[in-house]
């Protein structure tokens, strides 16, 4: 008795050929040939009720598919050779990514369907996953920096190259200096970092989430406003590129002062000043008013300055450090009794 044909899945493939068919029936065991129209096609029996064969090239129509087997030749189900659409990418997102490669991509377009490549610059995708003719998932190779035009090959060809259809591999940050590399606790120390590949920066951050406010000024160049902090951090830099190296950058307290030893002297300059408080070993200035003046720290705790000259009466004294600057002691100068 011969073979018996029920079902056809898919029943219909490019002219192209190369569409995997499977055929449902019975007596299906020991089949010698399956043919589409005259043309026999590579084909695996699977059981006794199922065939899974590869068309052949065709012409544009509809044509019977038989098996055959010793038994006899079965009766014949429609396959409709159609005409393939060339691919065509019409959008890739995101466009952009590290030169690594590992970022999934949404190739966007027509003509997907069947599709058996996806490249970056000729360089086969790590993986591709076909969800429709109109969409594609790619995950990038490794790749150089710069542009890489994306392609599709399908059973209608290979799609062409548009300004729609490429891929930008980012090399990755680098950071080579902050500057300064410590401010305040509280936070507002502008942070000019310094590095390479600085370019569409998506974020700044210190410590691991701590995210920063700023500003690429070029693609070595972005300046951050520091976040409040405490203690010793590491500052990154994100891009398409990926995460750059750290930089350390230290949180310093605020200084505070408790005495000035002493708290009064002469109109004239030279009066020697102890200065106690805390946080003062990082101190940048000293001031007397609106007069700076020199200085040296002895400690975290003390620093000595000279006083200047100045018109007789009260005048607020402050420490300046990375940390900020420390609320006013009073030191009152004092004119000299006349004999």
């Amino acid at each position: 008795m011969p073979p018996t044909l029920s079902a056809i899945s898919p029943s219909q493939g490019p002219t192209t050929g190369g569409t995997t068919v499977t055929l449902t029936g019975t007596g299906l065991t020991g089949s010698t040939s399956v043919r589409f129209s005259s043309t026999s096609a590579p084909f695996t029996v699977n059981s006794a009720t199922q065939i899974t064969v590869v068309s052949p090239v065709g012409s544009a129509g509809a044509v019977p598919v038989t098996v055959v087997s010793p038994t006899g030749t079965s009766n014949a189900l429609t396959f409709t050779y159609v005409v393939a659409a060339v691919p065509v990418v019409t959008a890739v997102a995101p466009n952009n990514g590290p030169t690594s490669g590992g970022t999934s991509v949404t190739i966007t377009g027509t003509g997907f369907t069947g599709a058996t490549a996806v490249r970056f610059a000729d360089v086969p995708a790590a993986s591709f996953t076909v969800n429709s003719a109109t969409q594609i998932t790619a995950v990038t190779p490794a790749g150089n920096p710069g542009g890489a035009a994306v392609t599709v090959t399908a059973p209608g060809g290979t799609s062409a190259v548009s300004a729609a259809s490429y891929f930008f591999y980012a090399a990755p940050p680098v950071l080579t200096d902050a500057s300064p590399a410590q401010g305040s606790t509280s936070g507002g120390t502008v942070v000019t970092l310094t590095g390479s590949s600085l370019l569409n920066a998506s974020a700044v951050r210190f410590g691991v989430t701590n995210a920063a406010s700023f500003t690429v000024v070029s693609s070595t160049q972005i300046t951050a406003t520091a976040p409040p902090g405490t203690g010793s951090t590491q500052i990154t830099v994100i891009t398409p590129g990926g995460t750059s190296n750290p930089v350390p950058f230290a949180y310093i307290a605020a200084p505070t002062l408790t005495s000035l030893v002493p708290a009064s002297g002469p109109t004239s300059a030279g009066t020697v000043v102890t200065l106690t408080g805390t946080n003062l070993a990082t101190a940048t200035k000293v001031t007397f008013g609106a007069t700076v003046v020199g200085f040296t720290v002895s400690s975290d705790t003390q620093i000595t300055a000279t006083a200047p000259a100045g018109s007789a009466g009260p005048v607020s004294v402050s420490v300046t450090t990375p940390g900020g600057t420390s609320a006013g002691l009073t030191y009152t100068r004092v004119t000299a009794p006349g004999i």
